[in-house]
């Protein structure tokens, strides 16, 4: 029998993809919460660009919506993919936690490993949610001062790192990331910020059984596919998924890119036309949009790639990355083209940015305007 041909996805084909999934197609009426949820978390690292990637996909979108998910703990912000700062359900953090511990002990020991090669991790993880048991919310720092008299010779930085990103699984308390709110970095415990233990890891035998693995390959092809087997896990930065991906294999459909790589998606997920025309969106920093692959050709050119890592805010056109934007303190959203965007372009450009303002502003300007390209 003749080997069937998989179908073939561009990039354009792919980026579409990527833009109804991620809402940036057309606006969502999800609430909050949900596409929190759908997106499989948002990153979150800095603490108001999670209202922009919001503003971004919803068609109504009250900011304090989302501050009201923190302050009533339906929404947490925990070290999670990647061991970056993440938004994401409060069921999600309590499912999900467990199968991120060694991804996120191996990434604080890869930066430490000098300072903390010879300390008893059980040891200090017992210490230090010993300490955090009373629920208070604390500081790095003053849980470092808690314990520092027991590994005198240990950097405080190294044993803080390694208690607040990887040992304690900890949510970071409001004010942290609410909206327009300044506030320093507390940490409690997820256990007791949400009443629930989280769920314990499920032993992996040898028949590969991973549920939440399993869970996640759902979820990432649900907001990102189709996607190759690396894309995944640059999203989540998890080892061991090669079993998961196996597991669910028999509910996926596989495509090739144009450069010959495997994609997996849903089967009834939806992939527009390459011809569907995609509006402009600003998005915030570090959005996952961009972050969430490692082939991100789909969306942003490789003589940009650097952009999606710097913290740079990006506008798409036609889909793609094609220019950044700021504020200033004037309130003005300033639009740096990254190529010549044509008058209709420009038009749409500003039309958004204003828009932009007046959500930034509260109503209070909409001012935008569009400098010289770079270059």
């Amino acid at each position: 029998m003749p080997t069937k041909t998989a179908t073939v996805l561009d990039d354009r084909a792919l980026n579409r993809a990527t833009l109804a999934r991620q809402a940036l197609l057309a606006p969502s009426d999800l609430s909050p919460l949900d596409t929190v949820a759908h997106l499989g978390g948002v990153q979150a690292q800095e603490p108001q660009e999670p209202f922009v990637g919001l503003w971004s996909r919803l068609r109504s979108f009250d900011p304090a919506e989302l501050s009201d998910l923190l302050t009533e703990r339906r929404a947490v912000r925990v070290h999670l993919m990647r061991r970056t700062v993440h938004l994401v359900a409060a069921e999600d953090a309590l499912a999900w936690r467990s199968r991120f511990d060694a991804m996120l002990r191996q990434k604080v020991m890869g930066v430490y490993r000098e300072d903390l090669g010879d300390v008893d991790l059980a040891e200090l993880a017992a210490a230090g949610r010993a300490v955090m048991s009373d629920g208070e919310p604390r500081s790095m720092s003053e849980l470092v001062a808690a314990l520092a008299e027991r590994w005198p010779s240990v950097g405080r930085r190294p044993l803080g790192e390694m208690l607040v990103a990887a040992l304690l699984p900890v949510a970071q308390a409001p004010p942290r990331g609410l909206w327009r709110a300044r506030g320093g970095v507390r940490n409690v415990l997820l256990s007791s910020w949400l009443g629930r233990e989280i769920d314990p890891l499920t032993p992996q035998g040898p028949e590969g059984v991973d549920p939440v693995g399993q869970a996640l390959v759902r979820r990432y092809l649900a907001a990102y596919g189709p996607a190759t087997s690396t894309d995944l896990r640059s999203w989540c930065g998890l080892a061991g998924l090669p079993a998961a991906v196996a597991a669910v294999r028999p509910e996926l459909v596989s495509f090739r890119d144009q450069r010959g790589r495997e994609l997996l998606d849903l089967p009834d997920a939806p992939r527009p036309t390459p011809e569907t025309e995609a509006p402009v969106r600003f998005l915030p920093a570090f959005d996952n949009a961009l972050l969430g692959y490692h082939y991100r050709s789909r969306i942003i050119g490789d003589e940009h790639r650097g952009l999606s890592v710097a913290g740079e805010r990006v506008v798409l056109v036609d889909g793609r990355v094609a220019a950044t934007w700021r504020t200033g303190k004037d309130g003005v959203v300033a639009v740096t083209p990254l190529r010549p965007l044509h008058r209709s372009e420009q038009d749409e450009v500003v039309t958004q940015a204003g828009r932009l303002a007046l959500f930034l502003s509260g109503g209070g300007s909409d001012r935008a305007r569009i400098d010289e390209p770079v270059g």
